[in-house]
């Protein structure tokens, strides 16, 4: 509407746009976008998507996007051709026959040619991602691989080119850096990721990996005013505030990604994409409380993608976890069970976990009785599985595993399954500076072991003690009863010969009992425990989780030799 409260004309979308004016209007539609305005954003997009590459790119981004969080595959098959006409629209700009890597030709390369390259090579990398979700079949998954590899190259070619001709710059160069940035950074920040045994794969490809980098590189790409500034800060909030966690050793730099965040939570005060990563920022801080806030406010500022609204309920359904409110937690793991399709066998795992934790006689909401028994929520787990790229995700492996044991005529109870699962998620490190709440998830194991101890005697005994001295351990030493929590560890590695079922338990008490040497400056303890956690052991569940914790783990090592070994040569 105008200000006088007439419509306003519909724009006149039969003149073709220069770059400058594209690159605006789709600045303008990421806006819309960062303000919980969707369908605006989309409907400033559409008009040019088979004129304009950037026009075509974001729109089929933004698409991505939902198709990514929907996980319908409707959705993601429409994102892909999206994205698939996209570059095709991008392939209309390039440069024929072209060679980056020729010095001659900055001289024959256009603006509007260099910005056709970048774009296509998003264009690859996101429907690499799209082809991989697409179909559970290895093809995809192969292809979807080779088109990973071109992104790489071009992006790369790319790089080197715009550093050697550094006079050659084009009123809209800032964008054409943000999106070199994006594409380099987001390589060497995933890649450095990998254990070495999988890294030296990607190397022979032609791949490398450089996390600081890589960080430094998204980092430029966000705070400067750029077509990819937004996607350059989810992809490093994602980083800090998710994947140093889930994948790392628990340290993410929440200080790092609060800094991030601000200038944009200036800019979107009720942008639900900051809402959300600042309370999973207030998280990380141990502040629980306002997390939750901040996450229920993140579901009240928009309605329009009810997908976002699923990130805060899994975060939400953490949160009360963490305080040990089953009942809350319950409600958002079902609540997720109903209307997310990410991974369904997962949700009503958790369903049935937090059933276990509550006394006989409490399966109450609010007026509504739950009147299934955990047993029953168990036995449905396994009907939920689902492939991605033709394997099913491994968090899901784990909990169909898990559900087997209520498969028997007298099926015995997992001891504390919400907090085993909470440690697949490197939850006990978001507890660390809260005593309190550390301290309610040890009279949970108290109990629990205490239950387990006036329990017959039967084959799991061995692995639920073992699971309940591993998250012991992990809440000792959170307490900084080092001592107790190095004797916890130990018990599960000294236990590994009895185990039966559960073999990741040891070379995850492994792994935390060197970080453990690490925090007490036991270097030498701590390398020889990660080697042998790394090497001793393999085809257990969540391998590639504690790997990759282990790779991050041994990077953390090296990276303090590096620094101690500069600042004494200083």
């Amino acid at each position: 509407m105008s200000s006088n409260g007439k419509d306003a004309p519909a724009p006149d979308n039969s003149t073709p746009l220069n770059l400058q004016a594209c690159l605006e209007e789709c600045m303008e539609a990421v806006d819309l976008f960062l303000n919980n305005r969707f369908s605006e954003s989309l409907d400033k997009l559409r008009p040019r998507v088979n004129e304009s590459m950037y026009h075509a790119l974001i729109y089929a981004t933004v698409l991505e996007m939902q198709a990514m969080m929907t996980f319908q595959h409707d959705d993601i098959v429409r994102a892909g051709n999206t994205m698939k006409s996209a570059q095709e629209v991008c392939q209309r700009f390039r440069k024929k026959s072209l060679n980056l890597s020729s010095k001659s030709s900055g001289d024959v390369l256009s603006e509007e040619q260099l910005h056709a390259e970048v774009c296509y090579a998003e264009c690859l990398l996101h429907r690499a991602a799209l082809t991989v979700l697409q179909d559970e079949n290895m093809v995809n998954f192969i292809k979807g691989g080779i088109k990973v590899r071109n992104s790489y190259l071009i992006y790369k070619d790319l790089h080197a080119f715009i550093q050697s001709h550094s006079s050659v710059q084009g009123p809209n160069h800032l964008h054409l850096e943000g999106g070199v940035s994006f594409g380099i950074g987001a390589f060497n920040l995933t890649l450095s990721l990998f254990p070495p045994r999988i890294l030296r794969l990607l190397e022979f490809a032609g791949f490398s990996g450089d996390k600081e980098y890589g960080l430094s590189q998204l980092n430029e790409g966000a705070t400067s005013m750029n077509l990819r500034s937004m996607l350059c800060a989810l992809l490093l909030l994602c980083y800090y505030t998710f994947l140093s966690f889930i994948l790392g050793t628990g340290e993410g730099d929440v200080a790092d990604a609060e800094k991030l965040l601000k200038p944009f939570r200036v800019r979107y005060p009720r942008g639900a994409i900051f809402l959300f990563f600042a309370g999973r920022a207030e998280e990380i801080k141990g502040n629980i409380d306002e997390a939750v806030a901040l996450f229920e406010d993140g579901c009240r500022a928009q309605q329009a993608w009810k997908q976002f609204h699923h990130m805060c309920y899994w975060e939400l359904m953490w949160c009360f976890t963490y305080k040990r409110v089953w009942k809350m937690a319950y409600f958002y793991a079902d609540l997720l069970s109903q209307e997310s399709r990410w991974s369904k066998a997962m949700y009503v795992d958790m369903k049935a976990a937090y059933l276990s934790m509550l006394p006989p006689g409490e399966a109450r909401l609010g007026t509504t009785v739950i009147n299934c028994s955990p047993q029953w929520r168990y036995g449905q787990v396994p009907t939920f599985k689902q492939k991605i790229a033709g394997k099913s995700p491994p968090t899901e492996k784990f909990a169909i595993r898990k559900a087997r044991r209520y498969k028997a005529s007298s099926p015995v109870r997992l001891p504390v399954p919400v907090l085993e699962m909470m440690y697949m998620w490197n939850g006990f490190t978001m507890i660390r500076k809260r005593p309190e709440l550390t301290k309610g998830m040890m009279e949970t194991l108290v109990e629990a072991e205490r239950t387990l101890q006036d329990t017959p005697v039967n084959e799991y005994s061995v692995d639920d003690q073992c699971v309940i001295q591993l998250l012991k351990g992990l809440c000792l030493k959170n307490q900084g009863q080092t001592q107790a929590a190095e004797n916890c560890f130990n018990k599960v590695y000294s236990s590994e010969k009895k185990i039966k079922f559960d073999h990741y338990l040891v070379p995850n008490a492994l792994l935390e009992l060197s970080l453990l040497y690490i925090d007490l400056g036991r270097r030498e303890q701590a390398v020889k425990l990660l080697q042998k956690a790394k090497n001793g052991y393999k085809d257990y569940s969540m391998e590639s989780r504690t790997q990759f914790r282990i790779h991050a783990a041994l990077s953390k090592l090296q990276a303090d030799t590096n620094d101690t070994d500069e600042s004494t040569e200083l």
